[in-house]
């Protein structure tokens, strides 16, 4: 993940419309800076598909839809949208266009894999950004270098309630889909960097 220079000024949102349109590859906008989300390891693209594909068997003839990393999603406090890796939306779609991009307003479930390049990115602006849109009732990040999940869930009084799982015994419950998903489901085929170490796992 790294921003794409300009000299002068920051990009406007219009700028940054024009440019996800004519390129094939996936950027994000964040305060006049436009953020690479250039492809990366292996295990981020198995690991979308591995979740992707539960998600479709556990949900079965749930009025629920799966949406991969080219939807958009609107937030409000860092506009116009982010590209989430996986988004989940049980009940009718609402739908906003902006300029010709149509941006999903009512997700309940985000799900975020995390690499050392977006680790910081995803876990602080963008779920900051996240927190914002009032269907959203959980986030979830996937870590792709090692076995371990984080689980942020809405309470009721509007706080988040952060969980983490680590090892490959672990289960991970998902209110908001009323599913659960095992570690070897998510991590299935998956090969970790050898220099991932047991102090690591719990770091």
């Amino acid at each position: 993940m790294s921003a794409l220079p300009k000299q002068d000024n920051k990009y406007t949102v219009e700028e940054y419309i024009e440019l996800l349109k004519n390129s094939d590859e996936r950027f994000e906008y964040f305060d006049g800076e436009i953020v690479s989300m250039a492809a990366g390891k292996i295990a981020h693209g198995g690991i979308v598909m591995n979740v992707g594909t539960s998600f479709r068997n556990l949900l079965g003839d749930r009025n629920c839809q799966v949406f991969g990393g080219d939807t958009a999603v609107k937030t409000v406090k860092a506009q116009p949208f982010r590209l989430p890796d996986i988004t989940v939306v049980c009940g009718d779609l609402e739908i906003e266009e902006l300029n010709g991009i149509e941006m999903l307003v009512n997700p309940v479930l985000i799900v975020e894999i995390l690499s050392k390049r977006t680790q910081s990115y995803d876990l602080k602006e963008k779920f900051i950004a996240y927190q914002a849109i009032e269907s959203l009732k959980e986030y979830v990040l996937v870590d792709q270098s090692r076995p371990h999940v984080i689980r942020h869930v809405r309470q009721p009084d509007g706080q988040w309630l952060r969980g983490d799982f680590i090892g490959m015994e672990n289960v991970v419950r998902l209110e908001s889909l009323d599913v659960t998903l095992s570690f070897p489901e998510i991590y299935r085929m998956i090969i970790f960097p050898e220099e991932t170490s047991a102090e690591e796992l719990f770091n």
